[in-house]
């Protein structure tokens, strides 16, 4: 089938490149024409606004939308809005908040426009792996598209999850996951790091991934960070963003009473990464040395 494309970035460009190869056709938007040009040499039908991207499609449309979750996702679904007709469809591919595709599918579809969120996953390894799909939206906004989510997906990786907002929230969670996934792997490793015995941290990510409880797609990275870049990892810094889902899963979960311990730690642990220097553990160490005379290091 054709589809509208716009956002060609790591995930987006290879998300075109997939439906190509899968027999697709798909117009192809980028703000910035370098990338567009580039894909159209691959394939892709190139559209140097939303106006010619809408033109070159036919009634009735679909859009995927891959940009930045926020501000330059609203942006555009905005103004696609003014440009499709009843009956297209626009699916939002980003991390959105889920509340935001609620009330974007109230608003298009007062217009007569679909809306459907499609959580996203697998980075920039979907291109040879395919890309876990969670979709929320209506089933007649999401029926006509699967051929589109079986073609960007693995086997089996592809589910409609339930109504508008849905596939964002399950995205959202699979974030919240992800995030103790990895704290537990990060803490894990740095024991063995510390430890007296001398460990090769590579090897034992290759070990655990064979025949053992913990193994997972995250360990086989490690694996491959560790051989690629050596274990101590001197050229890195401990600096972790995030990107948001992880916080509003730990909203969620005290909007529901819902005990997250794990996934809130693993969220506080990437905002003290971010310090130079923790006030707080400043305090922990000046009230130590004030109620028990323990030693503290000054600058």
């Amino acid at each position: 089938m054709r589809i509208g494309f716009i956002g060609l970035g790591r995930m987006g460009g290879n998300m075109v490149r997939r439906l190509l190869r899968d027999g697709h056709e798909v117009v192809a938007y980028n703000r910035t024409a370098e990338k567009t040009r580039e894909i159209a040499t691959e394939g892709a039908v190139p559209a140097f606004s939303l106006e010619e991207l809408v033109a070159k499609l036919e009634a009735p449309r679909a859009v995927w939308v891959m940009v930045p979750a926020g501000d330059a996702t609203e942006a555009q679904i905005d103004e696609l809005s003014e440009l499709l007709a009843p009956g297209d469809t626009i699916i939002d591919g980003g991390n959105t908040n889920f509340h935001d595709d609620v009330r974007r599918h109230a608003k298009l579809a007062e217009k007569g426009l679909r809306y459907v969120d499609a959580g996203t996953s697998g980075g920039i390894w979907g291109l040879a792996n395919g890309f876990c799909l969670m979709v929320g939206g209506e089933a007649e906004a999401v029926g006509p598209l699967e051929p589109i989510f079986r073609s960007l997906a693995p086997v089996d990786g592809y589910l409609h999850v339930g109504g508008p907002g849905s596939g964002h929230y399950v995205k959202m969670v699979h974030n919240g996951i992800e995030y103790g996934l990895m704290q537990a792997y990060a803490e894990g490793f740095e024991i063995m790091h510390a430890s007296d015995y001398t460990l090769d941290l590579a090897a034992i990510s290759k070990l655990w991934n064979h025949g053992s409880v913990v193994r997972s797609w995250l360990l086989e990275l490690a694996e491959r960070a560790f051989t690629a870049n050596g274990q101590e990892l001197d050229h890195l810094k401990g600096w972790v963003a995030d990107s948001g889902e992880g916080r509003w899963t730990v909203q969620e979960a005290i909007d529901h009473d819902v005990p997250a311990p794990v996934i809130t730690l693993s969220l506080l642990t990437r905002f003290r990464s971010r310090q130079e220097d923790s006030y707080g553990a400043k305090v922990l160490a000046a009230l130590r040395n004030e109620f028990g005379g323990h030693a503290v290091k000054s600058e």
